[in-house]
């Protein structure tokens, strides 16, 4: 038995980037969830009634609560099943890959992703279409509109589901079918990499570290690293998924994994080191005393994907996010294979993977993935060099410095401001978006800006056109310096600003990207007036 609630319409649930993020004491208010998920099924309630659904989170507070509102709201919609991960535990990439192995009609992840959890930290709620990527922003603006009207929402008498005991239960009319979600996309990494030299690998006294965060991918890490291919019990750090991950920020860079970097740092520490983020589709590659970079890991798996057997065919293309380096570019040069540059978002790279354009894909945001899913994974991303480690027998330092030996070095860093006033900080990016044109052949750090641009996206797929993606400040083919807002924060504004700049010098390639690149961090201030506009002396993040 279903019922109908007379609602009024809340003006702030806009999905951004990854879906929408608010502190868990908006999601908490009376009909805010409710409202937001009524507006999605109104919008996709053609795909849903009858259909499959995938849902699950990463088990940060509040995670639990609303499973079980969403399962009343899904019953009084008509949707037919609904697959949900046993604990409410189901990671981002997961997800996607059960979406397309199902052939559901979409899932929903409850998932703030990196932001803080706990009482007083962040939730998220994002849906994922049926291709298993993230929803267009076509559907995502409809799902705001619908929000800023709705009145009403449908949702079945309570009904506690045991997500705890996998099984089937029914709600009303829906099927809810709980299930262990580790299996499944274990079964899916067997197939894409070679787990018995891995195995093998390990066997012969190669350690690893990695960190889970009390995130998602505990559960996962253990069941792959230390069950499936060996590694000594204690491999798997934080393991155990809760709800305020131990207090932690489960954003995988050298700040907030700093006990994993202490530790792989050390004279005695092990080989290699990854860690993941709250979701589970963010990594961090970490060798003996080696860090890196995301932009860096794109490159080396591009370079090297034929190593692997899910891709030893060739790859058909590659994309980037306009803020990673553009070292990815080089390699696909090398193939002569396509490299799309495409807005910050994993959804921007979903056209271009239905189409069979790229197979590899990354963000300088910690984010790597395939065509293997349409999202961003951070364990197939671990597993990935595990394989390329097993058959080139060699270190991550080793592998990395041959890279860039071969095609060059793209010293890179990003640079952080965070929860910064709004106002500053949009402040800072009109007065320099209005200025760009005065910038070209001015000199600075020694280089001649060859361009400067807002950055816009006409995607090849559909002829759609994104705009104002972040403020670009080209060095010719040497370098560049890039502003952007961030879309993934609740509170305040965050200012990245990206630099890079490529270095052939053999003496030079192995030098602290800090160092390499200080004379334009100092040109990106002088450009942009951080410090003016933000009143900060320092970045809170350098990664």
């Amino acid at each position: 038995m279903s019922q109908t609630v007379t609602t009024r319409p809340f003006q702030d649930q806009r999905p951004g980037t990854s879906g929408l993020r608010k502190p868990v004491s908006v999601f908490q208010q009376p009909h805010y969830l409710e409202n937001f998920v009524q507006a999605l099924f109104d919008c996709v309630a053609e795909d849903i009634v009858g259909a499959t659904l995938v849902l699950g989170g990463d088990g940060r507070y509040h995670n639990r609560e609303a499973i079980q509102t969403i399962l009343r709201i899904a019953a009084a919609n008509k949707v037919g099943h609904v697959v949900v991960g046993r604990g409410g535990i189901y990671s981002t990439p997961a997800v996607s890959a059960a979406i397309r192995k199902r052939h559901a009609a979409g899932g929903i992840i409850l998932s703030a992703s990196h932001n803080p959890g706990g009482p007083e930290g962040d939730f998220g709620i994002k849906y994922n279409s049926r291709n298993g990527g993230p929803a267009p922003e076509s559907l995502t603006e409809r799902i705001f509109s619908r929000s800023k009207e709705i009145d009403r929402y449908f949702i079945a008498e309570p009904q506690h589901i045991d997500i705890d005991r996998p099984g089937t239960y029914r709600l009303d009319t829906l099927n809810v079918e709980v299930i262990d979600p580790v299996e499944e996309y274990a079964q899916l990494m067997q197939r894409l990499f070679d787990f018995e030299r891995i195995r093998e690998m390990l066997q012969e006294g190669l350690r690893i570290s990695f960190d889970a965060m009390h995130a998602v991918t505990g559960p996962y890490a253990k069941a792959i690293f230390e069950d499936l291919l060996g590694a000594p019990r204690g491999s798997v750090h934080n393991g155990i998924p809760l709800a305020d991950f131990g207090g932690g920020h489960p954003d995988p860079n050298l700040t907030y994994a700093a006990a994993l970097v202490a530790q792989m740092q050390a004279p005695d520490g092990p080989d290699f080191g990854a860690a993941s983020d709250g979701d589970g589709d963010r990594n961090m590659i970490l060798g003996k005393q080696f860090f890196v970079t995301p932009s860096d890991s794109l490159a080396v798996l591009a370079a090297n994907a034929t190593r692997v057997p899910g891709y030893k065919d060739g790859i058909v293309g590659v994309a980037r996010s306009m803020p990673t380096s553009r070292a990815v570019d080089r390699v696909a040069a090398a193939l002569d294979i396509p490299c799309f540059e495409t807005p910050t978002g994993w959804k921007f790279f979903g056209n271009l993977l239905d189409a069979d354009r790229i197979t590899l894909c990354g963000e300088e945001s910690f984010g790597t993935g395939s065509n293997h899913v349409r999202e961003k994974d951070g364990l197939w991303a671990v597993l990935f060099w595990l394989n390329l480690l097993a058959v080139r027998k060699q270190s991550v330092a080793d592998i990395v410095r041959e890279h860039w030996r071969e095609y060059g070095r793209d010293v890179y860093t990003r640079h952080d401001y965070e929860n910064i006033d709004a106002t500053a900080a949009h402040g800072l990016m009109n007065a320099l978006r209005d200025r760009l044109d005065t910038l070209i052949g001015q000199v600075h750090a020694g280089l001649s800006v060859t361009a400067a641009d807002d950055f816009a996206y006409d995607d090849p797929i559909d002829g759609s056109r994104t705009e104002h993606q972040g403020l670009r400040i080209l060095f010719g083919n040497e370098a560049r310096i890039i502003f952007r807002l961030s879309g993934t924060g609740t509170q305040g504004a965050t200012l990245r600003v990206y630099i890079e700049r490529q270095e052939i010098r053999d003496t030079h390639i192995d030098a602290d990207a800090q160092v390499l690149l200080r004379s334009l961090i100092e040109a990106a201030d002088a450009i942009a007036g951080i410090r003016k506009y933000t009143g900060r002396n320092a970045p809170d993040v350098i990664t």
